[in-house]
């Protein structure tokens, strides 16, 4: 897998995050982390001049399924299942994500998954504003479970998922 400094290089040059103006300012280098910031530009605002519920939505996205990834390591798949973002305030400047995963909602995962079960933990972030308000409060739920073993095919060959 990729490093966190070079996972928060390429992501700040990938085009959805450019045009929206959105930076990742910090990616733990355990993916414990995450804080990513939006100003406010003339290419993320909305009709009413404040920032596009896309924009702030867009900034929210990924960071869950790659922080759990990470985490929790090569033997889970791990897909977003849903998200819902309910918008609190007007976004005007910068707005910020602070993302937190602690070990033991880690732990917990690997716990529920270890038979092999599907697990569904949901995550919560806010988007704030500089003074600290609420801006949009973010709901992710995420597919997690335990990788096949690889099985030998009649050819010999080994298959996983």
């Amino acid at each position: 897998m990729i490093s966190a400094r070079w996972l928060r290089r390429g992501m700040n040059c990938w085009p959805p995050f450019l045009g929206a103006g959105i930076r990742v300012k910090r990616i733990a280098a355990d993916f414990s982390e995450v804080d990513v910031e939006m100003r406010l530009g003339w290419y993320n605002r909305n009709y009413v001049r404040t920032h596009f519920g896309g924009s702030l939505y867009a900034m929210t996205d990924p960071f869950h399924m790659i922080m759990t990834m990470h985490l929790l390591g090569p033997g889970y798949i791990v897909w977003d299942k849903a998200g819902s973002v309910d918008y609190v305030a007007p976004g005007r400047g910068t707005v910020r994500a602070l993302f937190r995963i602690g070990g033991a909602q880690i732990d917990d995962i690997r716990r529920r998954a270890a038979g092999g079960e599907r697990v569904f933990p949901e995550f919560a972030v806010d988007v704030v504003d500089d003074a600290g308000g609420v801006v949009a409060r973010v709901r992710k739920t995420l597919y997690v479970r335990l990788k096949k073993p690889a099985i030998a095919d009649a050819g010999g060959a080994s298959s996983a998922e």
